[in-house]
């Protein structure tokens, strides 16, 4: 059964609006531009379906028949989610292909080649994936069954200032050159649900591993990043944009492994993993100060030191106390870090290291099992 929703209706739980995927909106104009091809009318709004059911409609932007080709564009509304595509024009234009072809996928301005093994889209093609590829197919060959025609189309898809906005994610790194990724597996965008940041780091195991890599990187931002990434002198697929997810690097990384990760990032980050969290967000986990006090006195430090720590305001006022005091925090936070990597990942094929630095990029201290 299908469910007719609009952006402005579709909230989560917490109130936030839903929005559409980039698929979804190449979908919805490659529908509205094939049905103007095949009829000489643009339906506005267009309705599509999505891979649960659900049926919404997309206004169009633009439009235009041209002889044999056609075009739409419909603006991605990501609803109340920080998406960089949030107001993208999605454009496709279509047109008949010689018979026998089939239905072929272009990049138009704006969308990405894919030139590296390991992705779900061969190299060679458009950065289209799988999903938005299958809806798009489904609205070709629906609407040529129709019209009783043979669905032999080309659909290019663009997006105008694409190549600046892939700059904002990790496509150079994923060996997508040229723009965005059509992107998409339900249709729908949920708030801060972190899904394509999550995506984006399983991507970029598989390039790695398809690369034949054999040390990759996570790290908590971009300044650990780059201290580990020069120590160790990992090519940029090597480097994974773990932020804030340990727990979706390390349960990916047990069922694809790849034999040495080294997970980077500052005494804080680093700390909140050490403690047993796997989402190191400000917001989803917090440092724990008694636990940094209980682990001072084990260190051997004074009662006095283990009782500012505990009353400390921040992670980095426990640090500037402990290395005042001369007791090694930051080496057993690496250590313990090192013990709930390996614990969540439940491999012998995996070796992980943990580099823990200041703000400024310097190491502060390194976990054993480095194996330089």
């Amino acid at each position: 059964m299908s469910t007719e929703i609009a952006p402005n209706q579709a909230e989560n739980a917490r109130g936030l609006r839903r929005g559409w995927t980039t698929g979804s909106c190449a979908t919805a104009a490659t529908k509205a531009a094939l049905t103007a091809l095949l009829s000489g009318d643009f339906p506005d709004p267009v309705s599509i379906t999505l891979p649960k059911g659900q049926t919404p409609s997309f206004a169009l932007a633009r439009q235009a028949l041209d002889g044999e080709i056609s075009m739409a564009a419909i603006i991605k509304d990501a609803g109340d989610d920080p998406d960089v595509t949030h107001g993208a024009t999605i454009i496709s234009k279509v047109k008949k292909g010689p018979d026998g072809t089939g239905i072929v996928f272009r990049a138009g301005p704006g969308v990405g080649m894919v030139t590296l093994p390991g992705l779900p889209v061969p190299p060679g093609e458009p950065a289209i994936n799988p999903v938005p590829r299958k809806m798009m197919v489904e609205v070709v060959e629906s609407l040529c069954a129709q019209y009783g025609i043979n669905p032999d189309i080309e659909i290019e898809i663009s997006i105008p200032d694409g190549q600046a906005l892939a700059s904002q994610t990790w496509n150079p790194r994923l060996g997508i050159i040229g723009g965005l990724s059509i992107l998409g597996t339900t249709g729908i965008v949920n708030p801060f649900s972190c899904a394509a940041w999550i995506h984006s780091i399983h991507r970029g195991i598989d390039v790695a591993r398809a690369a034949g890599l054999t040390h990759v990187l996570g790290s908590t931002g971009s300044t650990s990043e780059a201290t580990a990434q020069k120590l160790y002198d990992l090519p940029d697929i090597a480097c994974l944009d773990m932020g804030d997810f340990a727990g979706g690097l390390l349960k990916y990384l047990r069922a694809h492994p790849i034999p040495r990760l080294t997970i980077a990032g500052g005494f804080a980050k680093l700390t909140k993993l050490a403690q047993g969290a796997m989402d190191l967000h400000s917001g989803r986990s917090q440092v724990d100060f008694d636990w940094l006090a209980d682990r001072a006195r084990n260190l051997g430090g004074p009662e006095k030191l283990a009782t500012e720590i505990a009353g400390a305001n921040t992670a980095l006022e426990v640090l500037t106390l402990a290395q005042d005091a001369g007791i090694e925090l930051p080496k057993l936070v690496a250590e313990q870090a090192r013990k709930q990597a390996m614990t969540l990942l439940r491999s012998d094929e995996v070796s992980v290291d943990i580099l823990v630095t200041d703000r400024e990029g310097n190491i502060l201290t390194r976990s054993e099992n480095a194996n330089d």
